[in-house]
């Protein structure tokens, strides 16, 4: 009996590992994927590039996505595009800076999706400007930026820890 075919044809199928159910484990690896997807796009960080160092504060507010204006101390940048040297605005005696405007009213009218139109239509603009940039700048820029409709300027800065900013004062 003990060498009977039908016995050890039985042992052979019970040494067989049973085959694992991946359905559930799919399910789980699929949640987490759809959960880090639409968290990471909550964050927005806005990329400084290296010739500028921003003031130092206490933020609690994130960056919203806006038209970005970089003012460095050799040049200024709307969008990507360089517009006006820094030394030239501060030769001159314009109350506003022509290119800056020319640009904003260019970005105005070429929209492109939807992101774009979002950001054009929230008549908004963030200013990154390094702290060597002489305030009379700032001031001309921002006059330019709200003679074009972008009334709503913010200035950006690096966020530094609440504890920090108390010892420095």
């Amino acid at each position: 009996m003990k060498g009977s075919r039908r016995i050890k044809r039985m042992s052979r199928n019970r040494s067989m590992v049973p085959k694992m159910n991946l359905t559930s484990l799919m399910d789980v690896f699929t949640i987490l994927v759809f959960f880090l997807l639409v968290n990471s796009a909550t964050t927005e960080v806005l990329e400084t590039p290296k010739q500028i160092k921003l003031p130092a504060s206490v933020v609690e507010e994130k960056p919203r996505e806006t038209i970005v204006v970089f003012v460095s101390p050799d040049e200024i940048t709307v969008q990507g595009e360089v517009v006006a040297r820094t030394q030239d605005v501060i030769a001159s005696d314009a109350p506003g800076i022509p290119a800056i405007g020319a640009r904003l009213a260019e970005l105005g009218r070429n929209i492109i999706g939807l992101n774009t139109r979002n950001v054009a239509r929230s008549q908004e603009v963030t200013i990154l400007a390094d702290r060597e940039v002489p305030f009379a700048v700032l001031k001309r820029v921002m006059s330019t930026c709200t003679a074009e409709g972008y009334e709503r300027i913010s200035l950006a800065v690096l966020q530094k820890a609440p504890e920090t900013a108390l010892s420095q004062n």
